[in-house]
């Protein structure tokens, strides 16, 4: 949920105070689009984990700082080292529990996958060895979202998301993704990069959908991950106004006028007054005036599909099991590789870039998804050889995209084939945790929201 060691290049400046609205928009625009010829990418991904032993319960902190040992963080060993993995990886720990590794940045594809592999495999030696085991979907099925961190921006933003409903909190603690980082480019290239990424996200949501059922029961929601993010707070978690002209006037004026999630104190909780932006802190909202670290740790409280912060940072994509964290890297460097290939992939997606509430609900049983799905990976699967990529990945990508796309099926759809085999499938049972059958729709949203639990 921070800024982390897989972005591809971004350096904090030294903290200065802000005095003016202006002052602020120029600084969003000069660290949050770091322009340049795209050279780095890097990745973060995200596991839930329990125990072998006890899976419906939340996992234990010490099980998990023993587990991790020198490269615990410190939101969950105050006293540790927070070593690298062997490779340069970092990790960190989510509210619930769920262990996040962040690549190093590398200049291509072939060394991203075999760092990250070789860091996730010592990662995960690691928890197995403490009886940990790591969920293979990117909700939780089992578990209500439980909070097992103490630190204060965890607990303002848990007190936050609470005022709205339920599915911040499950946001927080409960779900899982693929996280890609990408240079900005050049400031030429912005626009049709911004623009291809997020034109891109319901496609990439609907492939990788991953988490129909949360909390004991199935939600209705192909990504119910995503439908927990659209409904936590639509003003930090929804995509921007489609088609943007100018993404760094649009983006700086988003990071300013969303309300505050916490406010850093060095004493006593970090709740934010309500729906004051940061654009009222300037204005003299709050006693002391913010500065430039404030507006940074903002920007790290917004959660839309895309985020920028000095990098581009997707975020649209489920958590994967296995090694199918590599397919949506191999997808996004591809298809970012060169303009062309970059212009093609925005024209084959264009059509379905508003449909973010299909592609969390139906993923690829929408046929507008579906169509640009198969488009979208056919051309992902030609220039994903092109840029390296190593070679069980493509083949990897060619399987899924024959077995899986063309065929108008995302991995949620194996799970729910495979509960519907079992003697007492998943179901919903009663009251203990709210169906996800509203989601709140954005003005920038063009679909309505679906009524009813079609499962």
């Amino acid at each position: 949920m921070e800024v982390a060691a897989s972005s591809p290049s971004h350096t904090p400046a030294a903290a200065r105070q802000l005095r003016s609205l202006s002052e602020a928009e120029a600084y969003v625009a000069s660290v949050c689009f770091k322009h340049g010829p795209p050279r780095l990418q890097g990745v973060e991904l995200e596991w839930l984990v329990h125990s072998g032993t006890a899976p419906g319960a939340p996992p234990d902190r010490a099980r998990l700082a023993s587990a991790l040992g020198p490269h615990a963080p410190t939101t969950l060993v105050p006293s540790s080292p927070a070593q690298p993995l062997p490779h340069g990886s970092t990790v960190t720990v989510e509210p619930g529990g769920q262990v996040e590794l962040a690549s190093p940045p590398l200049a291509d594809l072939d060394s991203l996958v075999r760092v990250t592999a070789a860091d996730a495999a010592e990662l995960h030696r690691r928890l197995a060895a403490c009886g940990l085991v790591v969920q293979p979907r990117a909700t939780d099925p089992l578990r209500p979202p439980t909070r097992i961190l103490d630190h204060p921006r965890y607990a303002a933003m848990e007190r936050a998301f609470d005022r709205r409903g339920p599915h911040g909190r499950s946001g927080m603690c409960s779900t899982t993704a693929v996280q890609v980082c990408l240079d900005v480019g050049t400031a030429a290239d912005l626009p049709l990069r911004w623009e291809a990424l997020h034109a891109l996200g319901p496609v990439l949501l609907a492939a990788f959908a991953n988490s129909p059922v949360l909390a004991g029961r199935r939600t209705g929601w192909k990504s119910s991950r995503m439908a927990c993010w659209l409904s936590a707070d639509p003003t930090r978690t929804t995509p921007p106004r489609p088609r943007s002209a100018d993404p760094v006037t649009d983006w700086a004026a988003r990071v300013l006028g969303t309300p505050l999630l916490c406010v850093r104190r060095d004493d006593g909780p970090w709740d934010a007054p309500p729906g004051v932006t940061f654009a009222d802190w300037i204005a003299g909202a709050l006693p002391t005036a913010p500065t430039t670290a404030d507006l940074d740790y903002h920007v790290s409280t917004l959660f839309p599909p895309v985020r920028a912060h000095g990098f581009l940072e997707v975020r649209y994509v489920d958590g994967q099991a296995g090694s199918g964290w590599a397919l949506p890297i191999a997808v996004l460097v591809a298809l970012l590789s060169r303009r062309e290939v970059t212009e093609r992939a925005l024209e084959l997606s264009r059509p379905v870039a508003d449909r973010w509430i299909e592609a969390a609900r139906c993923a690829l049983a929408d046929p507008a998804l579906a169509a640009a799905a198969g488009s979208v990976f056919e051309l992902a699967c030609a220039a994903a050889r092109e840029v390296g990529a190593p070679a069980d990945v493509v083949t990897a990508l060619e399987d899924m995209t024959a077995r899986r796309v063309l065929r108008g099926r995302c991995p949620a759809d194996d799970l729910l084939d495979e509960e519907r085999l079992r003697p007492q499938p998943v179901v919903d049972t009663g009251d203990e945790w709210p169906l996800l059958t509203s989601v709140v729709a954005p003005a920038a949203l063009s679909t309505a929201v679906p009524e009813g639990d079609p499962s």
